[in-house]
């Protein structure tokens, strides 16, 4: 009987650590993306109407950023791309989510989002090609 309770107070206990923020420790779940910028191109190309001659195009390194109620890795992009027309949409933002270290979806960015982001050129999206 001794045996039982322990082994069903330790699923328990191991239930709701895996639900915990892990005080800031990294969650295996949920690891930082490594090869983002290749994602984000890929992504680019098939997100936006018209990919060629982007300019202005600069990226951040992955952060955390709470989307919805979960932490998620995020990249936040700022980049002036062409409509179909051929006319310049002016600079806008938007933020990769990275879901279990892969690119999950594009966004555009909420003010707040890429507020304190640390761009850094991104000339790779200024050459992508149809």
């Amino acid at each position: 009987m001794l045996l039982v309770a322990a082994t069903v107070l330790s699923g328990c206990t191991v239930a709701r650590l895996s639900t915990d923020d892990n005080d800031g420790l990294e969650d295996p779940r949920n690891p930082q993306p490594t090869n983002y910028r290749s994602d984000v191109l890929a992504t680019l190309r098939i997100y936006l109407n018209n990919p060629t001659e982007i300019k202005d195009a600069s990226i951040s390194s992955p952060m955390l950023m709470r989307i919805g109620t979960r932490d998620r890795y995020g990249v936040c992009l700022r980049l002036n791309a062409r409509k179909v027309s051929g006319e310049y949409i002016g600079n806008k933002e938007y933020v990769a989510i990275f879901v279990a270290g892969r690119l999950d979806q594009l966004i555009d960015a909420k003010r707040e989002q890429c507020a304190t982001a640390d761009f850094q050129p991104f000339p790779e999206a200024e050459k992508l090609a149809r």
